[in-house]
């Protein structure tokens, strides 16, 4: 069996309504919605080839696979990719961040506790700092650790060997990746946004793990609004699955997904209210851009990582926007959408 641990506490949520027994049952349940395996992940297909070829080699060749680097924008399962990698390699998964290596020493403990073939994933891996990237080097090269024992001229430099280990870095923003850092990935892996057919796949597999009963123009409905996101589907289909159990004794049928996600403000295609309040700030404001993206932040009152990160990359690949030199532009598809000329 596959171990995880994981460096920084996760405090499961509360439900001051339920037995100890029934909170445990309801974590266990939503924890279960994550694949486990190449066969249980859905989409990504030509990734998945490639991913089971590398795991398959290096089994095959006993050693431990080699660096990969998951990309894309939150919610399409980069973590989840991960614990299936770790799982299918039958590897111990430990699990931390960007911003909680804060420092050499915090690299070191992670490093220093790594057993062979051990997969360290490090998610938001672009928030690394200087000194810990720089340190993290010729961990992942040539598997050592170069520590400096005292201060000032009596400092000794102490070099550890590391086993051989396998890092897995997840990043929303490859631009802010250094070279160096960029280069040293045995494998660059784009997660794309899923397709409607995989989308609703997803939602049907999540409804029968939460036993949820659920008509297929509900499913349909669900998967058409998550803007091939399956993090956003979960999250939709337990809160239609809330309306369903008072105004509908349990049963997700197309109309009363419509209605749960109307209410949500989640429109037919996907778009939340800050999608909409880009868009129309961009389009009425703005007269359509061209605009700076630190207008748009200081117009929306959110933060820009928010913006660059989450909002922007569904605009631009559903072409509502476009990003120029000058800044962003709304697109035809974005006046047809608000309805306006």
């Amino acid at each position: 069996m596959t171990r995880h641990i994981n460096n920084h506490s996760n405090d499961d949520a509360k439900h001051s309504d339920l037995s100890p027994q029934e909170q445990q049952g309801e974590v266990v349940l939503h924890q279960s919605l994550r694949p486990n395996s190449f066969e249980s992940y859905i989409g990504q297909d030509e990734l998945i080839a490639n991913l089971k070829v590398f795991v398959r080699a290096a089994k095959k060749r006993k050693q431990a696979l080699d660096h990969v680097l998951l990309a894309g924008p939150p919610g399409l399962g980069k973590t989840t990719l991960a614990h299936v990698l770790a799982e299918e390699a039958k590897a111990t998964l430990h699990t931390t961040s960007g911003p909680a290596i804060d420092h050499k020493g915090v690299l070191a403990s992670l490093l220093t506790s790594l057993n062979e073939g051990d997969v360290l994933f490090i998610d938001e891996i672009h928030r690394l700092s200087a000194v810990v990237e720089e340190n993290l080097y010729p961990a992942m090269e040539d598997f050592r650790f170069d520590l400096f024992v005292g201060d000032g001229p009596y400092a000794k430099a102490v070099t550890m060997n590391l086993p051989r280990f396998t890092l897995i870095g997840a990043t929303t923003r490859v631009g802010m990746l250094t070279g160096p850092l960029y280069n040293r990935f045995g494998f660059h892996a784009q997660i794309h946004y899923y397709n409607d057919h995989d989308m609703i796949a997803i939602v049907k597999r999540s409804a029968q793990i939460l036993k949820l009963e659920i008509e297929d123009e509900g499913v349909q409905e669900i998967a058409r609004r998550s803007r091939g996101t399956p993090r956003i589907s979960n999250r939709l289909l337990n809160r239609v699955r809330d309306f369903a159990d008072v105004d509908n004794e349990g049963l997700v049928s197309k109309t009363i997904a419509a209605k749960a996600l109307d209410r949500l403000g989640i429109d037919h295609v996907g778009l939340d209210l800050l999608d909409r309040r880009y868009l129309t700030i961009l389009a009425e404001q703005f007269q359509g851009g061209p605009v700076g993206v630190e207008t748009m932040v200081a117009a929306l009152s959110e933060d820009r990582g928010t913006i660059e990160d989450v909002v922007e990359p569904f605009l631009l690949q559903q072409g509502f926007i476009a990003r120029t030199a000058r800044g962003r532009v709304a697109l035809d598809k974005t006046l047809l959408h608000l309805g306006l000329k």
